[in-house]
């Protein structure tokens, strides 16, 4: 394989790995908070509140993502009525859906992160006359997030994989590129180099959340 066909199909791919990228940025940075919000109203004492984030947290881990997109990508301007008001971007909408459903398992592995929490550091807390909002911010969350990293970190992970998902509802992003150079070329080259690209993309992922672990490793 000449080294001008390897640059030739790159320069596309590396567009599509742009769009990966750029996915997993939002994804990331909107459904962390948002899954951390989701288990404080899972752990709230107003019921109806608790109630629907559980519910919530239930459809989304119940149901595949796949099937997600296609809702949030199709689905939602075929809803009588509102439905013209909910035509989005693909990209946009497909990006939303991962949001809402990482959102709903960030929220799980922050509440294992929770739970793990032992009782004395509460009860230590309220002896050295923290509040309640001290509490949470110099003590609960910080030992939560030790605990929850090595979940959190398998989960972007994850999360990188599943963005190939784009695929399925015609979004230009890594995958797209390869398989139009396979089809077009009857090599499986491209399918390799995307998955170096992949492989690189995860290492780097890997590399930044062992950084972070070492950072919280004396919270």
């Amino acid at each position: 394989m000449s080294p001008d066909y390897l640059v030739s199909i790159l320069k596309p791919m590396l567009e599509g790995a742009r769009a990966t990228i750029l996915l997993f940025v939002i994804a990331i940075v909107a459904s962390i908070p948002l899954g951390f919000l989701l288990t404080l109203a899972v752990n709230s004492k107003f019921k109806p509140l608790s109630w629907l984030a559980n519910t919530y947290i239930y459809l989304m881990r119940g149901t595949p993502l796949l099937l997600q997109l296609l809702f949030f990508v199709f689905g939602l301007p075929l809803i009588p009525v509102i439905g013209e008001y909910l035509v989005m971007d693909r990209f946009a909408a497909a990006a939303l859906a991962f949001v809402l459903n990482y959102a709903a398992y960030f929220a799980e592995i922050f509440r294992g992160g929770l739970l793990s929490i032992d009782k004395g550091q509460y009860e230590a807390a309220q002896v050295l006359g923290l509040n309640k909002w001290q509490t949470t911010t110099r003590i609960v969350i910080p030992q939560m997030i030790r605990i929850a990293l090595p979940a959190l970190a398998n989960e972007s992970v994850t999360l990188v994989k599943d963005t190939a998902l784009l695929y399925a509802v015609a979004v230009p992003e890594l995958l797209h590129f390869a398989q139009t150079a396979v089809n077009r070329d009857f090599t499986i080259v491209p399918f390799v180099m995307a998955g170096i690209i992949y492989l690189l993309i995860t290492a780097v992922l890997t590399l930044v959340f062992k950084w972070l672990e070492r950072r919280f490793h004396y919270v």
